[in-house]
Order: structure tokens, then sequence, then C-alpha cells
């Protein structure tokens, strides 16, 4: 009876209030983002994105990271500067994928081409969907690896350094980025727009090809949905810049062959085969820290909400 006498402490209206935010914690998980910068200079990240996660930019140094909450519903693209020159009250400029604000955050402003992108779309239908695309050119290496999701989960990047291989009429910034051949040269069949604005009529050209047979879980050209896409359900999201090799900043290399041009000493290896197979590797490196924290908060959220219930039948 002594417990009865309780109630006049906790009412009923309060305990319905903590009840609602404590299942509101275990429907709505969203995801966690770490940035990795594994380049031997520094990257300033940008994010492009509704809501906001706290900052639109930010100054990453090498060999460190930097996490992120991103709500279920987020919608959005990280990328990463390099070349910067900020001065001590925060302003300046980017050499490769600067997004215009003039100041380290982007503000609302999303990357100057060329620029490597990772895009993530959380929680439609239960189901985040992620990829990285080179539509918009490429300046460094990103890769992009899950934890403690279920579903196909693929690891999916750009792991090979494009500046080395950039053909020169794309290649920008002394060899710093490689542009796109819509960014180059504005064609409809190279942008995808006007006559060439549908699957259909928009083919992938000999540029798109040399990328997606360097990347082939990356997105080559606008239509390159198939192969590209990946969908992943309650995972945390590792982006890692420079991945595979710490050096990126590629000088102009005079033997870069032409995009036309074939290859006389093939291996008769699956390039396929061989992405993935350094794609576990990759995901093995960047994801080192351990276990999704999803899994770990839906269990203390689960367990909160046992004790909520306990707690309002003895003392309601």
């Amino acid at each position: 009876m002594a417990l009865l006498s309780h109630n006049q402490h906790y009412p009923q209206p309060f305990l319905c209030v903590i009840l609602f935010l404590i299942f509101k914690g275990v429907l709505v998980s969203g995801a966690t983002f770490t940035f990795m910068n594994k380049c031997d200079y520094t990257v300033w990240p940008g994010i492009y994105g509704r809501p906001e996660l706290g900052t639109t930019g930010f100054e990453l140094a090498k060999g460190t990271s930097r996490t992120f909450q991103a709500p279920t519903g987020w919608s959005g693209r990280f990328w990463g500067r390099t070349g910067c020159q900020f001065d001590d009250s925060g302003h300046g400029t980017c050499s490769t994928a600067d997004c215009g604000s003039g100041e380290i955050a982007c503000n609302g402003a999303t990357a100057s081409p060329p620029a490597t992108l990772a895009e993530f779309t959380l929680g439609t239908g239960s189901m985040d969907f992620y990829d990285v695309s080179l539509v918009d050119g490429y300046n460094l290496p990103m890769l992009v690896a899950t934890s403690g999701g279920t579903g196909p989960c693929d690891v999916t990047g750009c792991s090979s350094d494009l500046n080395k291989k950039c053909p020169s009429e794309l290649r920008v910034d002394d060899g710093g980025a490689c542009n796109s051949a819509c960014g180059a040269f504005g064609k409809p069949e190279y942008c995808c727009n006007g006559a060439f604005s549908n699957p259909d009529t928009c083919k992938p050209s000999v540029y798109s090809q040399m990328f997606k047979s360097e990347c082939p879980k990356a997105y080559s050209y606008a239509y390159d949905d198939k192969t590209s896409t990946f969908t992943c359900s309650g995972a945390d999201y590792t982006i890692t810049f420079c991945p595979f090799s710490p050096s990126l900043k590629s000088a102009a290399d005079s033997s870069t062959k032409n995009p036309n041009e074939t290859d006389s000493s093939a291996s008769g290896a699956d390039p396929n085969q061989s992405e993935m197979a350094s794609a576990s590797y990759l995901a093995d490196m960047a994801i080192a820290s351990g276990a999704s924290t999803r899994s770990i908060t839906s269990m203390v959220s689960l367990l909160l909400v046992v004790v909520g219930f306990i707690f309002t039948i003895f003392y309601v």
C-alpha cells in the first residue's frame, strides 16, 4: 500500500510524456556518420543536406576522425575539399571541390565540380539508400562502409587515384582533380540533358567507361543506377578519404592513356572481382573502430521501455 502514496509525485501525464520520448527513441534511430581522413594531408569535408547535422563544413586533419548523428529521413551529400587556405577568421577558398561560401562552413552551398560525392537518403521505407558519385567528376578517393546494418549493405566508393589516370582534356588544378565529360565539354550527350535526358538516349561515354572500369561501384554517369545505388537498413556509415593509398595529390602524368585505347596487357582477371576483394579489405580497415552504435542504442532504449512500463504499473 505504501507504493500508492508515491502516486502524487508521479502524475500520469508526466509518465506518458516519458514513455512517449522513450518509444520515440526506439522508433527513430537515424544513423551515425564517421568521417576518417587517411590522406597524408588535411581534408575539409563539406556537408549539404536537410536537416543540418550541426555543421556544413569542417577541417579534418590527416589521421583523425569525426562523428555526426543524422536523424531518420535525412538526405544529403558529403565531399572532401582539398588545397584549402583559410585565415584565422575561417575565411578562404579551396583548390578542389570548393563550395563557394568563402568559409570553412559551406552554409547551404554544395561542391563545385569536379568533386567525388557520397550521397545518402536515410530511412526511406525503413531502408537507407547510398552511393558514391563521379557524375560531377573526381577529386580524391572515397570509400563508404557500413556497420551494424541488415540487407545487402555493400561497401562502395572509388579507391583508385583517378587523378593519375585522368585524360589531359579532363585534368584540372594541375592534376589535382579530374573533370567529368559533361563538366569539360558541356555537350547534351555527356550531360544527359536535352534530347539525351533519358536512359534510352543517354549512354555511357568513353570517359564514363574509363571511370567505371577503375571504380565499378561508383556512379560514372547520370543513369548508372543499376550498379551504383546501394541499400541497407539500420546501419551506421564510415566515410573514408584516401582509404587505400595515402598519397593522392597527382602531378600531370604524361603517360596517361587516351580512354579510346585498349589495354593490350589484359591479365584475364575480372576487374569487378578484384574490386570486391579490395573492398572487403578496405571495409575492415575503414571501420576498425568496432560495431554499430545503433544496436547498443536500441538495446538501451528497449530496456528503458520495459523499466518505464513496470514503473507505470506500480506508480500509476
